[in-house]
């Protein structure tokens, strides 16, 4: 059975998640629909690149994702197809595939030319144009009935931590923030540990605050398992498993988590000083 997945900021409460899902039904009542997520701050491309590039690799090859984020249309933009890594992804033109696959080059890439006639129209992008290609792949066409090759797709730069060989200091930046509160950087584990290589010590710096450790995960932070409860609330800085430095409260939540109580935000720098 074919998978389509379904990504997009429209959130749960209007109509647009039910439309999509009952068009792909009404075209191929077989289809297997799961929802990644409908929870996109609109327009966030980062964000959707974050979670899309962490959870579409558990799904089998050959899935089809449909990425409807900044995808209302616009006959200036083209919507396009990749194929990637073994799977199709349909998005808007816009930047958003280049940061899901800012290290992984295209099999391929096509403009989707379904319903871009001059006297066509389009009320919505991925009813009218999304939902028929990615139903068409699911049937096992092919990508060059519906689409157009091309060489290139636009390219967006996603945020690099860097070295500052001269202070001795890696400057990266906030890039997410996740349902318990955590802070997710983009300071990468092999970037660190390359760096780190040359130094004795390491402090971590944010806002007014610091931590001297990276736990390799959230329950390494526990030391004692008989007395977990007194760990509850500690704060502490992991590589989580997209190996990127998370700086966390041991058993956070949304409410108590370390967003709320570290006080960052998406944006912010995170440091971290060698000595």
């Amino acid at each position: 059975m074919s998978i389509i997945t379904l990504t997009s900021d429209f959130g749960n409460l209007d109509y647009r998640v039910a439309a999509v899902k009952g068009k792909i039904l009404s075209l191929n009542p077989e289809v297997n629909i799961v929802d990644i997520t409908h929870d996109i701050q609109a327009f966030n491309l980062i964000q959707t690149s974050y979670i899309v590039r962490n959870a579409y690799k558990y799904f089998p090859k050959g899935s089809i994702h449909i990425l409807s984020v900044d995808s209302f249309y616009n006959k200036s933009r083209k919507n396009i197809i990749y194929k990637a890594d073994g799977s199709y992804f349909l998005a808007a033109d816009n930047g958003l595939l280049s940061l899901i696959f800012f290290d992984i080059k295209p099999e391929a890439i096509y403009e989707l030319t379904l319903n871009n006639r001059f006297d066509d129209i389009i009320d919505f992008t991925s009813t009218d144009i999304f939902v028929p290609a990615a139903v068409h792949l699911a049937n096992g066409g092919l990508p060059e009935v519906i689409g157009r090759k091309i060489d290139s797709a636009k390219q967006l730069m996603f945020p690099r931590a860097v070295y500052n060989e001269s202070e001795g200091m890696i400057i990266g930046e906030v890039t997410y923030i996740d349902n318990f509160g955590n802070i997710i950087s983009n300071i990468n584990k092999d970037f660190f540990e390359n760096i780190s290589k040359g130094y004795s010590s390491f402090t971590i710096k944010f806002r007014n605050l610091s931590l001297s450790r990276v736990f390799s995960s959230h329950t390494e932070v526990v030391s004692d398992w008989e007395r977990e409860t007194e760990f509850h609330g500690q704060s502490a800085a992991i590589f989580n498993d997209s190996q990127l430095l998370e700086l966390t409260i041991y058993k956070g939540s949304k409410k108590n988590g370390a967003k709320s109580l570290f006080g960052l935000n998406v944006g912010e720098n995170i440091y971290i000083e060698f000595s």
